[in-house]
Formats: C-alpha cells, structure tokens, sequence
C-alpha cells in the first residue's frame, strides 16, 4: 500500500516544495523533489565524514618531529572510526528521514614515512616522504563500490601521497615540531538502487567519488617508553561528477540526473599517545572534526550532520 501511495504522488502530486538545490525542483513532484534533496543533504553529510576516517589526524600517528632522513622509515597499520549516518533511501517523505545506518566507521589504513633529508640544526627542514593506503568498507546497508572502482575484495581502494617536514627535533621540555600535507583519494561508491520503474527498488542512487588534501601542525614529545602528540589541522573535501538520480514522474519510467561537485574544509584538532612494545608502538589517536551548516534542508532521525564528529584511531607502528 506504501508503494502505491508514493507512486500517485509521486505522479499526481501538484504542491510546490521549495527546494534546497535548484536542479532538484519538481513542480510537478512534491514526492520526487524530497527524493532529489534528500540525496544531496546524504551526499553533503557523508563525504566529509568519509573524508575524516581515511585521513585521520595525525599522518604518522603517535609522532611530532621527523624521522632524521635517509636511512629511516616507519610503517603504521592503523584502524580510524567516525559515527556517521545516512538516510534510508526508501523513506526520503518521511519527516525526519530515518536512517538506515547510523553507527561507527572503520577504516583500516596503512601509512608509510621514509626519511629524505635530515635537515639544518635542531631538526628544521628535514624533510619525510609519506604514503598511504586506505580500505573504505562497504559493508554499510545499500553503499557498494562502483564497479569501475579500483577495489581490494570488495572494499573501495584508495592512495595518498605527501610531505613532513620538521621545524624542531624538541628536547625536554621543548617539543618536537613538524608541519605537514597530504593527498587522498577514495575511488566512486554508490548508494541506493533505482528500480525498473516508478514505486520499484529505492527512492534515489548516487555515485560519488572523494578527494581531500590535508594540512597539519603537530607538537610532541618523546618520554622514555611513552610518545605524546597534539596537533591542529585543515582538511579540503572535494567530490567530483556526484551523480544523483531519481524518478521525476514525467513518466513511470522517466528518470532525472542531478550532478553536483560539493567542497567542503573543516578544522580538526588531535591528541595521540604511544607506548613502546618493543619492536612496535601500539599507538592511538582521538579527535573532533568541527561541524558546518550546510544549508539543509532535510532532518535525519538521530544525526545532527551540522554538529561536530569525533573521531578516533588505534594500531601499531615500526620502524627506526
């Protein structure tokens, strides 16, 4: 009955919506104009916080100064989470939306550094070369991997890149100082499926894909067997090509496409600490990205998207 109900509005249904993305207005559609903004609040929500878990705060977590150049690396194995929600895309009328999932998301990562250039005295301008891969799961209800993606199993594979460079060695009780940028990229995920018709499958589907530069500021000290850092940052998302779709009842087949390419920058600020095992550093992080209003004009039940994320990461660390 659900269905039947939301295919004549979706057809019949004459009101006037306002619409918060111009290329989302229905006038014909109250029912499809909700679907279209619906999707792009889902799309403007998630891709920061999808941003923030593959980045993290710290990009050789546990540390602050570089590694003394040539000769030294580290290598990390790390797991970072952020709570993160996305709207049932079957239930876009409904007000709030509910979501279909709301909770924590992981995301392994390993990260490498190798010393380049040791630098002047006390450490300024040494400068560490930095790399990472990320795995984005997907098992999230109705998110998937595009299937041109670059995968790993059935995870969405991504790659960054970038530069440390130092500005002090530190010695107790002056810190350790470095300054840093990194590049990433997180191949197109999909979310929702259209069905063949009207009233079939989800509401609306899109694909989108993530890039994000990231700048950081970090301080810490080294303590006989324990590591402590703090650190501040700016992060720059963009989405390319974000493609939405949905039925725009012109006929019971007649499906709209909606393309947008969001950027957004938030400030994170971070905390780490590290304890030597030995061989390894069992090292953890915990962080808040700050929020930002974008303009919404869709309620998600039980996420306030506008509301800043904490996020956190733990894993351990080798090198020399």
């Amino acid at each position: 009955m659900r269905r039947i109900v939301m295919v004549l509005t979706m057809i019949f249904g004459a009101a006037s919506l306002a619409a918060q993305e111009p290329q989302c207005n229905v006038p014909a559609s109250p029912f499809a104009t909700s679907a279209c903004n619906t999707a792009v609040d889902a799309v403007r929500a998630f891709y920061p916080l999808a941003g923030m878990i593959v980045s993290g705060g710290n990009p050789v977590i546990g540390t602050a100064g570089s590694l003394g150049g040539l000769g030294h690396f580290a290598l990390t194995a790390r797991v970072n989470a952020i709570k993160a929600a996305l709207p049932d895309p079957t239930a876009t009328n409904q007000t709030p939306v509910p979501t279909s999932f709301n909770g924590a998301v992981p995301a392994p990562v390993i990260e490498g550094a190798v010393g380049l250039t040791k630098g002047l005295g006390g450490g300024l301008l040494a400068v560490d070369v930095l790399g990472s891969a990320l795995i984005l799961p997907t098992g999230i209800e109705n998110l998937t991997v595009d299937a041109d993606a670059t995968k790993f199993l059935d995870a969405a594979l991504g790659i960054g890149y970038g530069l440390r460079v130092g500005v002090l060695n530190g010695a107790f009780p002056v810190p350790a100082v470095s300054v840093s940028w990194m590049h990433r990229k997180v191949p197109r995920l999909r979310y929702g499926t259209l069905g063949p018709i009207i009233g079939t499958g989800d509401e609306f589907e899109f694909t989108m894909d993530l890039t994000s530069d990231s700048y950081r500021a970090v301080a810490g000290w080294k303590l006989a067997v324990v590591d402590l850092a703090a650190g501040i940052g700016v992060d720059r998302y963009k989405s390319r090509d974000t493609n939405i779709r949905f039925y725009d009842a012109v006929t019971p087949t007649s499906v709209r496409t909606v393309v947008i390419n969001p950027t957004n920058t938030r400030a994170v600020v971070f905390v780490n600490g590290g304890l030597s095992l030995g061989v390894a550093k069992l090292v953890a992080e915990l962080g808040l990205q700050a929020g930002k209003d974008q303009n919404y004009v869709t309620q998600f039940s039980d996420f306030d998207p506008k509301a800043a994320h904490a996020f956190g990461g733990i894993g351990f660390r080798f090198g020399f």
